[in-house]
């Protein structure tokens, strides 16, 4: 389920150090905080195989810009692991 999908990246996220917003729902921000690191890691995920949005200002708060990241049910436990994974190697 989409549910359980979200509750395994969510973790496997927060295990690697990654600052998330709190929630339960399929759309998982994960923060960064200025509009430059977000999109340069936007860009470093993409070379690793996943695409992904940075939002920042005036999207969201001055400050507070972010990869949406969003999670279905259609994702298997591998696409999760391996995006998860694609998060870690993007960070260098």
């Amino acid at each position: 389920s989409d549910l359980q999908n979200t509750a395994l990246f969510r973790q496997l996220l927060t295990d690697a150090g990654f600052d998330l917003l709190p929630g339960v729902t399929p759309i998982v921000p994960v923060m960064f905080g200025d509009a430059a690191s977000a999109a340069a890691f936007a860009t470093r995920l993409y070379d690793h195989g996943v695409y992904a949005v940075a939002f920042s200002y005036p999207v969201v708060p001055m400050g507070a810009a972010r990869i949406r990241t969003q999670v279905s049910a259609a994702h298997t436990e591998d696409d999760i692991r391996a995006a998860a994974a694609a998060f870690v190697a993007a960070r260098g």
